[in-house]
């Protein structure tokens, strides 16, 4: 998990002129959200806290004669009868350490968020860009050329979301030097600077599908919105 972030002033001036300049060769509109976690993950921490409790079982059933002589001891010995009550009560004390071992265990975020497999830390990101895009750019222009780059730092991973004409006009694979200027200055711990190279390669391919005309006005703020 990344460390916590708190921009500067300095850098939110440096994304919103940015933006203030990409935005003179076009109208398109340009919102730019930097979070520092898109999602909690609480459910990630109950699902391998749930399998952790179903293998304890599946071992258990595995190799029963193993469990058997573990805890021979509940069958008073001497080859008497196994005790299936006291030895099923054992298997459900097991049960319940390792569920609140393994769910206490992920409480701590960064261990929480390093087990999320990959593809679902990709979901919750684009779900949570969308989730802005839809409150802060989405048909909030006339033209419908709003457009959110967003960056969620615990995940390391950035989303481009585009309005109406704006996703009708320019394909998806052409946001990629965006995502990978942005990308290149995370890395190195510059997330601000990240975000300017990434709008500056936004601004250029609207320029060239959304060129500036002389109606145009500034329909939504340009500053960098910290979450």
């Amino acid at each position: 998990m990344a460390p916590s972030v708190k921009l500067s002033a300095a850098d939110h001036a440096i994304v919103g002129e940015a933006v203030a300049r990409a935005e003179n060769g076009t109208d398109g509109e340009i919102v730019t959200i930097i979070s520092q976690r898109s999602d909690q993950y609480n459910d990630v921490a109950l699902h391998y806290a749930l399998a952790a409790t179903l293998l304890t079982i599946a071992l258990a059933a595995i190799n029963p004669v193993a469990l058997e002589t573990r805890f021979g001891w509940s069958s008073n010995g001497w080859g008497a009868e196994t005790d299936l009550r006291g030895l099923l009560f054992w298997v459900l004390i097991a049960q319940t350490i390792v569920f609140l071992v393994v769910r206490y265990a992920l409480a701590w975020a960064p261990l929480r968020l390093a087990l999320t497999p990959k593809a679902t830390r990709a979901r919750r990101v684009r779900r949570r860009a969308i989730q802005y895009f839809k409150v802060g750019a989405e048909r909030r222009t006339e033209a419908r050329v709003g457009i959110l780059l967003y960056l969620s730092l615990d995940e390391r991973m950035a989303e481009i979301v585009a309005d109406e004409a704006i996703h009708h006009a320019v394909p998806a694979e052409r946001w990629g030097d965006a995502m990978a200027a942005l990308v290149d200055e995370v890395r190195v711990g510059r997330p601000a600077h990240g975000m300017a190279a990434a709008v500056a390669q936004i601004g250029a391919i609207l320029s060239e599908n959304f060129p500036k005309t002389e109606t145009d006005r500034n329909e939504l703020p340009d500053r960098l919105i910290e979450l």
